[in-house]
């Protein structure tokens, strides 16, 4: 397996996420190592991959801006095929990860390479601009899905959402008071990003249980 990856939780689970990264932050911010260790903690099997121009923010000085999404899909393809799981695999990502993983999952799933598509986060249109969708693919999606969003997050709220057209296969999952990164403000929700992720693992193991049978 490439040392390009991240791995956490079992070797021996049934289930592997691949996840890629959002915009500006690696594979192993703060927000993705808790991730992964919530998912570790039922079971799951994390791998964690960097886009090129997030690499080389490592050794370079400049820091590369991201590119277009649309420009990052033969990356996240190929990061599925350098994992070479045999097994079960749900693809998937933060924010802009998702976005690239979503643009890519039905040509995935039909050829039989993946089981299912995790979005943590989707941009469903940029801070302030609701008007710029970023969902027109999501309607005809064929891969079954699992979207996890903060109900306060700028990219996309349940008002929103709701009047999306989005496929019959996307399932979503809201937690409470969440902003981009499902983290609550304590005072008013009670809650704690702690809980969100360990809501969300649970949910995402049910969901990967649910397409392993």
């Amino acid at each position: 397996m490439a040392t390009r990856f991240l791995i956490d939780g079992p070797a021996d689970a049934d289930t592997t996420v691949l996840l890629a990264h959002g915009a500006g932050a690696p594979m192993d911010s703060a927000v993705l190592n808790a991730t992964a260790a919530a998912f570790a903690e039922v079971g799951l099997r994390v791998a964690r991959f960097e886009f090129s121009y997030m690499a080389a923010r490592r050794t370079d000085d400049a820091r590369k801006p991201p590119p277009r999404a649309d420009r990052l899909t033969v990356e996240y393809e190929d990061a599925v095929r350098e994992l070479g799981i045999a097994g079960p695999l749900i693809i998937g990502g933060k924010s802009m990860g998702a976005r690239v993983a979503s643009m890519v999952a039905d040509g995935l799933f039909e050829r039989g390479a993946i089981n299912g598509l995790l979005c943590i986060g989707y941009p469903f249109h940029p801070p302030g601009k609701p008007e710029q969708l970023r969902t027109k693919h999501l309607a005809e999606l064929k891969t079954p899905t699992l979207i996890c969003q903060g109900t306060r997050d700028p990219f996309g709220v349940p008002g929103e959402v709701a009047g999306y057209r989005l496929s019959d296969g996307i399932e979503v999952l809201w937690l409470e008071d969440g902003d981009h990164d499902l983290k609550p403000r304590k005072k008013v929700s009670g809650l704690s990003v702690a809980d969100h992720l360990k809501t969300m693992a649970g949910a995402v193991a049910a969901f990967a249980a649910r397409l392993s049978h």
